[in-house]
């Protein structure tokens, strides 16, 4: 069953932090950079090389200026590897056109490619990385923090080199322009979703911020009529409640999905992008099976999700609310139709529309937002300066364009084990002490085998686990309510199981 993510606050207990540190050792998750890519990432934040469009190396000094941008990063509390600021106003109507005007948004995403050499040793080291791990208690980052939460991110008040897009949309929210360039940048203020979300609740955002809200939900519109798949799945966090550890879910807030529009935007166009230029990388995602989907209308069913017939899944999960126990459930298992997401690159010759198409976004998409810490978005940049500006892509991005996808095949196989094997122990941890203890769950999952055996998502903590019945009995009353008791918590060595009571 699909997992969530997980994090932990700063009052979360020592033996957790300890649990974590002991899993990373079994996992051969790497706790310091080489000494070489090291030291190269630490002469980079001094020096930037950054690359030129005639191949040349250029410095920050003979970057267009682009700091007079007010822009803004919008991230977590506590964030310091910021790849993403934005800037947003509207663009008037031409002189004598008829109409409305629009919007222009200017995206500034870092520009790691300034401190990786093509070839050295810090470039190999993020090719074994691939992505930054994210644990509960604390993130194993793609680039060393002196680029990753220093000198490549956007941090606020500091001229930084970045990748700077315009696109331009119109009345309704649709592209009508691109520009990619490198540029020198400056954010104004680093921004949290909470204090986003406030201040466009209670109406006293100012522009630009309160246009985040107006072009979000032009896109969201734009997205529900492609008919693409936005899932709205909690996440669950770590609390202290009266002295003791405990799991709850967190919906995410409006100003999540909102800024989540301006990087799919992003993604979308440096998609077309690459496509009219014939080089590339694409995350797809193939159409899911009929089958698939009959049997997530069963699981709805069991569940009591009403799906009327001539409703479709992207609308249907619209209307879900991730704080009820049923529809979180139902979300998790929505996520198996996002299964077989990979990576696909041409250089020559662009692929079918069919074989570009990533089926959620219901639209050719790219990974380009998020340098700092996955590998392909670097990748995505260069090829989107050089289509941008009519010129062949560098010579070391096609190099390295035929081995990405298995390398972020691999990358990604291996955070969705980290995220499995966290979210197990995090479990366990937190109820080791109460084995024994009866608690209210909704069965999620039966086995097609064996359908005394299954998964339920308990109601009150946050916890999903398996459960066994015993062999002789009843099967699993999928849907249903039912109390069960806890038999197994042993973190590090036993996930969670439970019994029916």
């Amino acid at each position: 069953m699909p997992r969530l993510h997980m994090h932990v606050t700063d009052a979360a207990e020592a033996p957790l932090r300890v649990a974590l540190h002991e899993l990373r050792g079994r996992l051969e998750i790497p706790d310091h950079f080489p000494p070489t890519a090291q030291a190269e990432a630490e002469s980079a934040a001094r020096a930037p090389r950054i690359p030129a469009a005639d191949g040349a190396v250029a410095t920050e000094h003979t970057l267009e200026d682009a700091t007079g941008l007010p822009l803004f990063t919008l991230d977590p509390p506590g964030s310091l590897d910021l790849d993403q600021a934005m800037f947003l106003s509207r663009r008037p109507a031409p002189p004598g056109a008829k109409g409305r005007g629009g919007y222009r948004v200017h995206y500034a995403i870092a520009d790691i490619a300034a401190f990786v050499t093509p070839g050295g040793a810090l470039d190999a080291e993020a090719h074994h990385r691939v992505t930054t791990l994210y644990f509960p208690d604390e993130r194993v980052p793609l680039h060393p923090y002196v680029l990753s939460e220093g000198a490549a991110s956007l941090l606020p008040d500091r001229d930084r080199p970045a990748v700077l897009w315009q696109l331009d949309l119109d009345a309704d929210g649709a592209l009508t322009g691109v520009s990619v360039r490198r540029a020198l940048v400056r954010s104004r203020a680093r921004l949290d979703y909470a204090g986003v979300q406030r201040v466009l609740d209670d109406d006293t955002a100012e522009e630009p911020l309160a246009l985040l809200r107006e072009i979000g939900q032009l896109r969201e519109e734009r997205e529900v009529a492609r008919g693409a798949i936005s899932l709205n799945v909690p996440e669950q966090e770590i609390v202290e409640l009266d002295s003791r550890y405990t799991l709850e879910y967190r919906a995410p807030l409006p100003a999540h999905a909102w800024n989540a529009q301006i990087s799919l935007l992003t993604g979308m166009a440096a998609a077309e992008l690459m496509l009219a230029s014939g080089t590339g990388i694409l995350r797809t995602l193939p159409t899911a099976p009929d089958g698939s989907v009959a049997r997530l209308r069963l699981t709805a069913r069991a569940l009591g999700v009403d799906w009327p017939h001539h409703t479709s899944y992207a609308a249907l999960i619209r209307t879900l609310d991730p704080r009820r126990a049923a529809h979180a459930a139902f979300l998790q298992e929505c996520t198996a139709l996002l299964r077989g997401a990979g990576y696909t690159v041409f250089d020559g010759t662009a692929p079918a529309a069919s074989e570009a198409l990533h089926a959620a976004v219901a639209a050719p998409y790219a990974h380009a937002t998020a340098p700092l810490r996955r590998l392909a978005d670097r990748y995505t940049s260069e090829l989107c300066l050089a289509a941008s500006a009519g010129a062949a892509p560098p010579g070391w991005v096609r190099t390295a364009l035929p081995a990405l996808p298995r390398e972020m095949e691999l990358g990604t196989r291996r955070a969705n084990q980290v995220e499995r094997a966290c979210v197990d122990l995090v479990e366990a941890a937190l109820l080791r002490d109460r084995v024994g203890e009866i608690f209210e769950a909704l069965v999620v999952e039966i086995q097609e085998q064996d359908p005394t055996h299954g998964t339920v998502h308990l109601y009150d903590p946050a916890v999903i686990g398996t459960v066994e019945a015993a062999p002789e009995g009843p099967a699993l009353p999928l849907g249903h309510r039912i109390p069960v008791r806890l038999t197994e918590a042993e973190p590090g060595h036993h996930p969670v199981r439970f019994t029916p009571a």
